[in-house]
């Protein structure tokens, strides 16, 4: 991308971060007007992350004047608010590549950037990262600074406060930056609060704090009154009482766009030891209304949504095709209204599940457990003990974070909780820290399970009635986006468990199709005359069907959109040793790499997952 000298004279001079330290402080609030109005421009012509983006404009500029990076290490949590830390580390002119196929990565990456330090995609990572790396100086007697910033509502997860735990009961010299978007910048965030965080964050306080501890705790009376007092003191005009109990020394809330203070600040804090937390408060969409109005709506943008008036973009009269998300969304109030033991719950994904209308239809049936994926398996188990029929709709790479809780309090006691698992494979621009490339794998072996796998949109809202009506534990994975466009039936029918059908009799040569694989799978049967069987179950599997198939065709292709290694296509493989299949297998699936960022079209074309790939996979079988 284009950086125009007339439009961007300041931000065309920085080429790195020691370039944003060479400009006077004055400068900086242009830097920021520059570095928004460049953003907005460069995600117009990509799309990819966007208000959480401008709501970090005047930190990561405070944070590379104040610190010297890549020396001192700032690690990001929640990465999709990292676009400006990319476009200050040398990266501005391929703003515009972001999330595209051999285009920058929609995270940080140690692979892209020698500022990135840490890589990102899960959230609430940064703390226990940051701590990792602070005490690896440590050990080595080295002196780089390590900062966390932590917000978008990652610090509700539970590592974050275990990270916060082991910092303070080490009493680390790291630093965490609270990035608190979700609320307005209240009253308190005044004169008042701005000079509570100079006296909080100062040198005088900070050496009276710390030589009055040295004095009074040979003083234990003493001690623990003026420990008392001061916790009194800060806990009436600072909500960091929980901190301070963490061991951190607390500091906030501050005004996160006020570059004079923030940079106060952060010097102040620089010359501290220990742990030390500074809340700051700042607007997701900050500097476009629009996305200040509505900054879930302006989360993640497509290409082409900016206009420098600043209204929002007109309705497309276009109706737009039906994506599984929706489906599903349409799927559960539907049985709602028809059960009312259901209850939904997502761990912060409302608006990505699709269960915007059932928290409206329904609230005392929703529950967004905020990003706390293990807590929600948990909690949906305690639900399904007392009677209840929850529902869990999860991101496939989010639920990894809760494989114990699926394991030990769910499929152990087998409680009937049905997990909706979007975003199974891949999922283009966000790339491998999103894929859904395992769930398969990681689902197969355990007991108690079974699990579906759509091939159009139609079988995803009959495959979630037929997991709901089950007494035992069900998964449901569909992939992002859109589908074949299959008419849906209003009528909800339960699928027979554990059977597949076949779509196409051929000769000789079986197709074995799970998922949406059913497609490209159907149209490479036509060339080469295969029978080809949607799957629909992968475990169950259909054995029946198997052994059949096993005595009348002398080769078996599985096609599935996971990883190879240990997928639907092994469990296949495992059934037929049992059989003493002589013909040959064909497993095709996800390689055995991390697939990068694209679009998932192109990227199943090039790894041989279409009609294409598929027809010369087999060809290339047969002429061995």
């Amino acid at each position: 991308m284009h950086v125009d000298q007339n439009v961007f004279p300041l931000l065309n001079t920085i080429n790195s971060p020691a370039d944003v330290r060479k400009l006077k402080k004055k400068n900086l609030p242009q830097l920021a007007q520059e570095l928004r109005e460049f953003l907005c421009q460069g995600i117009n012509q990509c799309g990819g992350h966007f208000a959480a983006n401008l709501g970090t404009i005047e930190l990561t500029i405070a944070l590379h004047y104040v610190f010297n990076t890549p020396f001192d290490r700032i690690i990001w949590d929640v990465g999709h608010q990292a676009y400006p830390h990319k476009i200050l580390t040398g990266r501005k002119e391929r703003l515009h590549t972001i999330r595209q196929a051999e285009g920058l990565a929609a995270f940080p990456s140690r692979e892209e950037s020698t500022y990135d330090h840490f890589g990102v995609g899960h959230s609430s990572t940064s703390i226990g990262a940051a701590l990792g790396m602070q005490q690896a100086q440590h050990l080595q007697n080295l002196s780089h600074k390590a900062i966390a910033v932590i917000g978008d509502g990652a610090l509700t997860a539970g590592m974050a406060f275990e990270a916060l735990n082991h910092a303070g009961d080490l009493h680390a010299d790291m630093i965490v930056i609270l990035n608190d978007n979700d609320m307005s910048i209240s009253p308190n965030v005044g004169g008042l609060s701005k000079y509570l965080t100079r006296i909080l964050s100062g040198k005088t306080f900070y050496q009276m704090r710390e030589s009055s501890k040295r004095v009074l705790k040979k003083l234990p009376p003493v001690w623990e009154l003026a420990k008392r007092a001061e916790e009194h003191v800060k806990g009436m005009l600072v909500p960091g009482t929980l901190f301070e109990e963490l061991g951190f020394n607390y500091i906030g809330p501050i005004d996160g766009h006020d570059l004079d203070l923030l940079i106060e600040t952060l010097e102040n804090i620089k010359q501290q030891t220990g742990p030390k937390f500074l809340h700051i408060v700042t607007k997701k969409g900050k500097g476009y209304l629009p996305a200040e109005a509505d900054p879930i709506a302006y989360h993640a943008v497509k290409a082409g949504f900016y206009t420098q008036t600043q209204t929002p973009p007109l309705a497309t009269t276009l109706v737009p095709k039906l994506s599984y998300s929706q489906v599903f969304g349409q799927w559960i109030c539907d049985m709602a209204e028809q059960d009312t033991r259901l209850v939904a719950i997502t761990p912060a994904m409302r608006e990505g599940s699709d269960l915007v209308e059932f928290s409206q239809r329904f609230p005392n049936r929703y529950y967004d457990v905020a990003i706390a994926e293990q807590h929600s398996v948990t909690f949906a188990a305690g639900l399904a003990c007392e009677g209840l029929k929850p529902v869990v709709a999860i991101y496939s790479t989010f639920l990894q974070r809760a494989y114990d809780q699926l394991i030990h309090d769910v499929a152990l006691q087998k409680l009937p909780v049905l997990f909706a698992i979007d975003r199974a494979g891949l999922v283009g621009g966000d790339g491998p820290t999103h894929a859904g490339s395992f769930d398969l794998s990681f689902l197969r072996c355990i007991p108690n399970l079974t699990i579906m796998a759509p091939a159009d949109e139609n079988e995803c809202r009959q495959m979630l009635y037929t997991g709901f009506l089950l007494d035992s534990p069900c998964a449901v994975r569909y992939p992002r986006g859109t589908g074949p466009q299959a008419p849906i039936q209003q009528t909800m029918t339960a699928l027979p468990i554990g059977k597949a059908e076949i779509k196409r009799q051929g000769q000789n040569l079986a197709i074995l199709a799970f998922g949406v694989m059913l497609t490209p799978a159907l149209a490479a049967g036509e060339e080469l005359n295969a029978t080809v069987i949607n799957m629909r179950f992968v475990k169950p599997l259909d054995q029946t069907l198997l052994k059949e198939i096993s005595v009348s065709h002398s080769m078996i292709v599985t096609v599935e959109e996971n990883t190879i290694q240990g997928g639907a296509g092994s469990g296949v493989n495992e059934y037929l040793l049992t059989q003493a299949f002589r013909g040959r297998i064909l497993n095709l699936g996800l390689p055995d790499v991390f697939l990068g960022h694209g679009d998932p079209q192109t990227m199943l074309r090039e790894i041989g997952l279409d009609k294409k790939g598929i027809v010369a996979a087999v060809q290339q079988l047969i002429n061995k």
